[in-house]
């Protein structure tokens, strides 16, 4: 069982098991990094030797977490960051990204007299700049004047390059097939499958941070207005999973739509608490995303916004269920108040 694709599929963020902005106990017992024992912090303890180069491959990333039925080695070649160009083979335009080669090439070559069962793929939102639009509305938050929300600009921006990132995603998909079929697995023989994103935020009249207040920033590590909010889960990321449907029909993959895994679970959710002196982290109680940090306190910038180690375990979870069942697209979605293992698959939406 092979992932392949970016940083919501590669484990970026799964250092962190909740957030929190207290320091003691390694951030309150959320820095998986930590060892009480003797007081170090080692990013290698969670993400490996992937940490050198940043691709950032946690030991709870999906392709580890999942639970399928039959027993499967698990392979994890995605790396953070990857835009389609990382993945596609040397010939089709497929560059080394972060000093390895092309996730292709490498899938062709461990899986090369293997038996094979799913090829995960996780690709399309580095392309469309999904980092970008969401940067542009922080920044919008924080400006000291005049500051306004940033869906009016970047809404119709979005929308334009949806195309794009479509083409981008089938050009992928179909170098997948082949570097399947030149490894000996033709089409049929194994799963592919496609999947979507997860919200990262919730929509404006769920923060617990109420009214547009700098608090969002200073303390939920969410600073955004309820307008962008509200934008990003009722709009941005639905209109992404339905382009990456499209182009899972158009390629004869699998689809498995994540955009609403974490409802209820986003950074600075009202149905969730931070880790603290009188709260310990809890996939039952705290944020299933990694909260906005700058890189120059606890963590790495490029964890913001992305599952954390309860959102690495709830993804596992789904693609084990998808794994379970025969081939089709479906919804993945959580439990109110339960913890990541327990998820539930429905039919996709059409579109």
């Amino acid at each position: 069982m092979v992932s392949v694709g970016d940083s919501f599929i590669s484990g970026e963020a799964g250092r962190w098991a909740g957030n929190s902005n207290d320091s003691e106990g390694g951030y309150s017992g959320t820095d998986r990094a930590f060892d009480a024992t003797d007081g170090t912090t080692d990013e290698h303890r969670v993400y490996g030797t992937s940490y050198d180069d940043h691709c950032n491959r946690s030991d709870s990333a999906e392709v580890h977490s999942a639970r399928p039925q039959a027993r499967a080695q698990r392979l994890n070649v995605a790396c953070s960051g990857a835009t389609s160009t990382a993945i596609l083979l040397p010939e089709h335009g497929g560059s080394p990204f972060k000093t390895e080669p092309s996730q292709a090439q490498q899938l062709q070559d461990a899986v090369t007299g293997h038996p094979v069962r799913a090829v995960v793929v996780s690709v399309g939102g580095n392309d469309l700049g999904f980092e970008d639009v969401i940067t542009a509305c922080a920044k919008n938050f924080l400006q000291p004047i005049g500051a306004t929300p940033c869906a009016p600009d970047q809404a119709p921006e979005v929308k334009k390059r949806l195309p794009a990132m479509r083409t981008a995603v089938v050009n992928t998909l179909a170098d997948v097939t082949t570097a399947m079929a030149r490894a000996g697995h033709r089409a049929g023989s194994y799963r592919l499958i496609l999947q979507s994103y997860p919200s990262p935020l919730p929509d404006g009249a769920r923060v617990r941070y109420p009214g547009d207040g700098y608090d969002r920033l200073t303390q939920g590590g969410c600073p955004f207005f309820d307008k962008d909010l509200t934008w990003a889960h009722d709009e941005l990321v639905p209109e992404i999973s339905t382009t990456l449907a499209s182009a899972a029909r158009a390629s004869g993959a699998e689809f498995l739509d994540l955009s609403r895994s974490f409802e209820g679970r986003e950074v600075c959710a009202s149905t969730t608490a931070q880790a603290g002196p009188d709260q310990r982290p809890s996939g039952r109680t705290s944020e299933w995303v990694r909260f906005v940090t700058t890189g120059h306190g606890q963590g790495q910038r490029q964890e913001s916004l992305h599952p954390n180690y309860y959102g690495q375990l709830a993804l596992g979870t789904c693609l084990g269920l998808q794994l379970d069942r025969a081939p089709g697209d479906r919804r993945c979605t959580n439990t109110a108040g339960a913890g990541p293992r327990d998820m539930r698959l429905s039919p996709a939406p059409t579109a």
